[in-house]
């Protein structure tokens, strides 16, 4: 374990879990109908924190990297029942980012979820973005009507 904290940056605290070199357990919401493995958990204080860990070249967190920490930080309160302060995001060739699981962020998880839930539902997608690229992978693009995909 030493060698995977000091692979992604990760300094203080013990790794509880990890779904990095073997399958982790899936943690699963009850209030959200969400399931989510974070890469691994550390625990410092007392506290349980998330970590992902993504690949790519950015100087600040993606805003969905951000969302998918929050859903983790929301998985570990609901499963552990504790308050999870903040997640931890580390780049591959970055330092890693502290991301505080604050109210804002609660809301922006919460908005979100309830989007897709809409969504799943309704079969009508909205797409916030104009970049064909992106809907080549995207799990959603057969409920897709835009012309961009």
């Amino acid at each position: 374990m030493k060698k995977l904290k000091e692979s992604n940056k990760i300094q203080g605290g013990k790794i509880t879990y990890s779904d990095l070199n073997k399958p982790g357990e899936t943690f699963f919401s009850k209030k959200y109908m969400l399931a989510g493995k974070p890469d691994y958990i550390v625990k410092r204080k007392n506290r349980y924190l998330p970590v992902e860990v993504k690949t790519g070249n950015y100087d600040q967190p993606q805003f969905n990297h951000v969302l998918q920490l929050a859903a983790y930080c929301h998985l570990l309160e609901e499963n552990y029942g504790g308050f999870v302060p903040y997640g931890i995001l580390v780049y591959s060739d970055k330092d890693y980012f502290k991301i505080p699981f604050d109210p804002r962020i609660r809301y922006e998880l919460e908005s979100t979820i309830k989007k897709m839930w809409n969504v799943l539902k309704t079969g009508r997608v909205i797409v916030n973005h104009s970049d064909f690229r992106k809907c080549q992978t995207c799990s959603m693009r057969r409920h897709c009507n835009i012309n961009i995909c």
